[in-house]
């Protein structure tokens, strides 16, 4: 089998021609991703819907009798963020998996090729749909024309609901598509409906292209969406009816119970969902109902497949099957970490951008493995599904509920090593404000990374002189027209972009000023 390099008709610039011999080393960064073992009778738009979640795709080559296909997405950001997201979990196509790569292209040239026009019509009509594409590619959008007057919300409904879908379930799905705010559930007209709220009119524009008409479960449950009138939620009560995911301070209401116990409903009721099902188009294989391991896989023949609920699994993060870890529990289990490099502060730092972490414990006698109690069961869902499968120090860490409730403090002469530390009172929380802008704030980690608290002294140099020496490779910087006391600094790598976070997060840069990092959803 060839490699990408020698399909017929696309050439690329100046780049070598070697054959492909099962797993090549891999190639650096591209926009063009090389993907493989694809079923012969995917459609351009399926293949496309891989890529859409992280960006503009702005062309495609399919080559059917080789299983093969090229994409090519507007920014090597888009490209570089969704291998990472596809690295620990693999990708299905009709319920296929499929396997991603860099291309040795650097663009994909493909106005000479015949059977090009159905992918070319394909991405037309999807670009047409598409909100100017999250203005990735740095061209002129038409954002503003197609958004204006959209909203935030979504309304959902749920059809065939075979199995109970409940608001934790919702957000999971959505949370793939951006930063959920707020989701309010009802039952109308007979049917279970939910009204859902992004942070911004395009997350909710991508989620409703990726999800409308997609299955929860096998058969059933199948996803309804549409843009609501509302262009704002106003939730006063978090339960298991309704949440503002920015308000943790909200009452639960006339005696209705927390949020916690739905998640037993959806996925430890006997009887419920009892096999792992294959994963939609672009979300990863389900593991991990708790009575539900080593079963077969089904699918729907002909459709995509259902959206493959497990515990984390829709965020493409894999739980382990059988590990018990309890539902709405704020205690995480953290794997496979660099015993070397790793430190309860670092682990902190690290977890305190999704939440505020109250404890962590590194195991005395398998440092590889780690606690972390965040504030609450939410903020622990919200950081699994957002570092599970980033790598860090070299190693790709996972993170799953854990059977602790708690992490407990060592007693008075009991040795430790300083391996257990109390947060709960550091002035590092970034989320201690109720309603603070930092909840809209949250990304999955990026290359590109927001510095703020700069004091007007630090030069671009300074800052980046700070970068390199932390062994990161700086690709790009800049300052905020508005407000010098922000910038945004792209990184060779997420993993480098998270090891910096780590480690120059709250860094004193004189002036009283200490400098604040978190991940960006902008490119440079």
């Amino acid at each position: 089998m060839n490699n990408s390099t020698s399909a017929p008709g696309v050439y690329a610039n100046g780049n070598d021609n070697k054959k492909f011999k099962g797993d090549r080393p891999p190639c650096s960064p591209s926009r063009v991703l090389h993907l493989r073992k694809i079923p012969n009778d995917v459609t351009e738009a399926e293949v496309i819907s891989l890529g859409l979640p992280f960006g503009r795709v702005t062309n495609l080559l399919i080559l059917k009798g080789k299983s093969q296909a090229f994409l090519e997405m507007a920014s090597e950001e888009a490209a570089v963020t969704m291998v990472n997201y596809y690295t620990p979990v693999t990708p299905h196509l009709r319920s296929q998996p499929v396997y991603i790569q860099y291309s040795n292209h650097r663009e994909l040239k493909t106005d000479n090729l015949p059977n090009q026009a159905r992918a070319q019509a394909a991405l037309q009509a999807i670009s047409a749909a598409q909100p100017g594409s999250l203005a990735l590619s740095g061209a002129p959008t038409n954002e503003g024309t197609v958004l204006s007057g959209q909203s935030p919300v979504l309304r959902i409904i749920i059809e065939n609901l075979f199995y109970p879908v409940t608001l934790e379930v919702l957000h999971q799905i959505f949370s793939k598509f951006g930063t959920v705010l707020k989701i309010i559930t009802f039952t109308k007209n007979n049917q279970f409906q939910a009204l859902l709220q992004y942070a911004d009119p395009v997350n909710a524009h991508y989620a409703r292209m990726a999800l409308d008409g997609q299955n929860i479960y096998n058969a059933c449950c199948t996803l309804r969406i549409d843009f609501s009138k509302l262009t704002s939620l106003n939730v006063k009560y978090n339960n298991d009816k309704s949440r503002d995911f920015t308000r943790l301070d909200l009452p639960t209401g006339d005696g209705q119970p927390s949020l916690e116990p739905p998640m037993a409903a959806a996925f430890g009721a006997p009887g419920i969902i009892s096999s792992p099902y294959a994963g939609a188009a672009g979300f990863g294989p389900a593991i991990g109902f708790p009575q539900a391991t080593g079963l077969s896989v089904s699918a729907v023949p002909g459709a995509l497949g259902p959206l493959a609920i497990a515990s984390s699994a829709v965020t493409g993060r894999m739980t382990i099957p059988g590990a018990g870890g309890i539902p709405g529990n704020s205690v995480l289990l953290v794997t496979n970490l660099n015993p070397d490099l790793i430190t309860p502060h670092g682990l902190f730092i690290l977890f305190g951008v999704y939440g505020d972490v109250h404890r962590v414990k590194i195991m005395f006698n398998k440092k590889e493995n780690a606690l972390v109690q965040m504030a609450d069961a939410n903020q622990a869902q919200l950081a699994m599904n957002h570092l599970s499968g980033q790598r860090l120090y070299g190693k790709v860490l996972r993170a799953t509920l854990s059977k602790h409730q708690a992490v407990q403090l060592p007693r008075e002469g009991q040795e430790d090593q300083g391996l257990t530390k109390d947060f709960s009172n550091s002035p590092l929380h970034r989320f201690k404000k109720p309603g603070s802008k930092n909840f809209q704030n949250i990304f999955p980690p990026s290359a590109t990374l927001h510095l703020s608290n700069i004091p007007p002294s630090v030069t671009v140099d300074d800052l980046k002189n700070l970068f390199t020496d932390a062994g990161c490779s700086v690709k790009a910087f800049k300052f905020f027209q508005k407000d010098r006391k922000m910038a945004l600094i792209q990184l060779g790598s997420v993993e480098e972009a998270i090891q910096a976070l780590v480690e120059l997060h709250n860094h004193d840069l004189g002036e009283n000023h200490h400098l604040r990092v978190s991940f960006s959803k902008s490119t440079i």
